[in-house]
């Protein structure tokens, strides 16, 4: 699985570019293929990057999670863990572009809805480029977080239509 590959290979990859200075997407002078697709951009490719939630935020656990102001900080992971699988996940999606500051490594379900913060599952380098970009999504993930904090949706509805389509996620649950 990916998750897997990411984490044997991330960490590496980021030492040699911090030690060495090189440019992301090239190993040993020869340019890797790509193992994740661009095809469902701004989506993730799922087999890569298939989601994953976090065990301690349930429905009944809202209240003393996501609900309470400051609470992603709380689980949020140091870039030190998230850049070196930014790295590697730039060059797994076989982006052209590798400005690691193009790009936000994301988690797909968004820590405000219990996405879990440190499964390389739940996390992707995804570009501020486009039309619908990182900073798009982080306006659905509120919104979203905000209903179901008012009770105006379900956990389940939000993540459920965060996982199959966050460009239309607003709409699906009617909070449009």
């Amino acid at each position: 699985m990916r998750s897997l590959a990411r984490i044997s290979t991330a960490v590496p990859a980021a030492l040699t570019l911090a030690a060495s200075g090189l440019i992301l997407g090239v190993s040993a002078g020869t340019a890797q293929a790509a193992t994740c697709s661009q095809s469902r951009l701004p989506l993730p490719d799922p087999t890569c990057t298939p989601g994953v939630y976090n065990s301690a935020v349930t429905q009944s656990t809202i209240n003393s999670t996501i609900c309470v102001s400051g609470w992603t900080a709380t689980v949020r992971p140091p870039t030190t863990y998230t850049n070196p699988l930014k790295a590697q996940g730039i060059i797994d999606y076989g982006y052209a572009d590798t400005n690691m500051a193009d790009y936000e490594e994301d988690h797909f379900i968004p820590l405000e809805l219990g996405g879990s913060p440190r499964d390389p599952g739940n996390l992707w380098p995804e570009p501020y480029s486009g039309t619908q970009t990182a900073h798009t999504k982080d306006g659905v993930e509120t919104k979203l977080k905000n209903a179901v904090c008012d009770g105006r949706i379900t956990l389940s509805a939000a993540r459920t239509a965060m996982k199959n389509n966050w460009t239309t996620a607003l709409s699906v649950t009617g909070i449009g």
